[in-house]
């Protein structure tokens, strides 16, 4: 079984947080989301891992993959 290594950036009551996916802890908060994403997108980027960015709502309004895509676009 493979680890999960994707990043989340998320809402919280503080700010902005990127959490690694499966894990209850954050990796760090940050005051705006572009921080959040741009710390979240180096971590992805590192790990070769997808970045899912999460709306105000709390739903994924944007992926990244920074790595092998297992499922790439047609075309």
């Amino acid at each position: 079984m493979t680890r999960e290594r994707n990043q989340h950036v998320v809402p919280t009551k503080d700010g902005w947080a990127v959490k690694r996916a499966g894990s209850s802890r954050t990796t760090k908060v940050f005051d705006t989301q572009q921080e959040a994403i741009e710390r979240g997108r180096e971590i992805a980027r590192n790990q070769r891992s997808e970045l899912l960015i999460h709306g105000r709502d709390g739903r994924i309004r944007e992926k990244n993959t920074y790595g092998r895509d297992l499922n790439p676009p047609k075309g």
